[in-house]
């Protein structure tokens, strides 16, 4: 599975829809779905797609895709999504909001949390990619902003099931009968019945599979879409240092619109200078994560055919569906009698850096974005005695707790 993201706009979207009918020109069997809700990827292959993932026909001068080849693509339904993956939930908390006055259309609303149809679109990829019936799962993701929030949630829902789900089941399970018998002709505070906290559950364990597949390096991989701007590649490594504390690796960067060398005008003379410089950034930055380059096109680019050039102009003799560069974010190494933990953050600055342990759980902040790192049994049982970071790794050290020494008496 390949996943897009980054601040190029529709750049991003491009370069999905052009690795995956490269891909499906070289005789893979390929989906390509969206989980940005500008959805532009019909535009981008210049017909109508569904919910459903639908055949995409091959180029014009083609009559078909070659033998063993197939390209399907669709553009994510989020109130479809919704209905099916959060109804028992929606209506437990629509009650309660209407107990509370607000009326059902206005609840309804309310209740359209932000991100909610991106996470059911990913769950829903985890069944494409079981089914076995792809060689290649694209995704065009949402913007850089939405994109981190939403790879995010499977830590944040793990905290919450953990702690607040299995002692409010059992504290509901204790009251309902109370409550019904206490209620008003009125009508009391609804209290959620198994079917709701069931509901939960079943998204917090389709999260994990989800969870699993993203930071498995060799199922699944990032690849950022970037121009050659300077405050474009700044927020690009603020994204890659998040992704990484998250665990998701990155196999590529993808500079795309540069000026082609055989423009040599005045005027533009100053953007190719800025562009070489902007370039040189981020393969030194990104090394030894491979940095493919794009460049500005004559004019838009539309359809099968036109993705069809671009990919092949993109990944030249470069094999699209293949994992570029894999690399492991998060490591635990023996040194003695301790252990180390290496957590990647490239980019990442002493001064944004915020560490510290609460139980079985070490937590990570760097430049506003937090992620709570559950740890392995063997280290819960040591003490942190060190943390370093070093050439965009955090380096934790853990050892046994020193044992205080005997005095004897005289």
């Amino acid at each position: 599975m390949l996943l897009f993201t980054g601040k190029g706009g529709v750049g991003k979207t491009t370069v999905a829809g052009a690795t995956a009918v490269r891909a499906a020109s070289r005789g893979q069997r390929v989906l390509v779905t969206s989980t940005d809700p500008a959805h532009s990827l019909a535009d981008a292959f210049g017909t109508v797609l569904g919910d459903d993932a639908g055949a995409v026909p091959p180029p014009l001068d083609w009559f078909d895709w070659p033998v063993g080849g197939c390209l399907d693509a669709q553009q994510i339904d989020a109130q479809t999504r919704l209905e099916r993956h959060w109804r028992e939930v929606r209506d437990y908390l629509v009650a309660v909001l209407a107990w509370g006055g607000v009326a059902e259309v206005e609840a309804e609303e309310l209740l359209l949390l932000p991100g909610l149809d991106e996470l059911f679109a990913l769950i829903d990829l985890i069944r494409q990619v079981e089914s076995g019936r792809y060689d290649l799962v694209v995704v065009d993701c949402a913007p850089t902003a939405e994109t981190l929030r939403l790879l995010g949630l499977p830590d944040a829902l793990r905290w919450y099931v953990d702690r607040v789900l299995q002692p409010g089941r059992r504290i509901a399970r204790a009251v309902r009968p109370l409550a019904r018998g206490l209620q008003a002709p009125g009508g009391g505070v609804p209290v959620p019945d198994d079917g709701v906290f069931t509901a939960v559950e079943r998204i917090h364990h389709d999260l994990g599979l989800v969870h699993e597949l993203l930071q498995d390096p060799k199922q699944a991989t990032m690849r950022l879409v970037v121009n050659p701007e300077r405050l474009v590649i700044a927020e690009t490594q603020r994204t890659a240092t998040s992704l990484a504390l998250f665990g998701y690796a990155v196999d590529a960067v993808v500079v795309n619109r540069l000026l082609p060398d055989a423009i040599d005008d005045p005027y533009l003379r100053r953007w190719k200078q800025r562009h070489a410089e902007h370039l040189a950034t981020v393969r030194f930055g990104f090394a030894p994560t491979p940095v493919l380059t794009a460049p500005l096109l004559e004019d838009e680019l539309t359809g099968i055919d036109g993705l069809l050039d671009f990919g092949t102009l993109l990944y030249g003799d470069i094999d699209e569906a293949a994992v570029l560069h894999a690399q492991r974010t998060i490591s635990v190494e023996r040194d003695g009698a301790a252990h180390v933990l290496r957590l990647a953050l490239p980019f990442a600055v002493k001064d944004d850096l915020d560490l510290h342990r609460r139980g079985g759980d070490l937590h990570v902040r760097v430049a506003g974005t937090k992620r709570t790192v559950p740890l392995p049994s063997a280290l819960r049982r040591l003490e942190v005695t060190g943390a370093r970071l070093e050439a965009g790794w955090l380096e934790v050290r853990f050892a046994p707790a020193a044992q205080p020494t005997a005095v004897l008496g005289p």
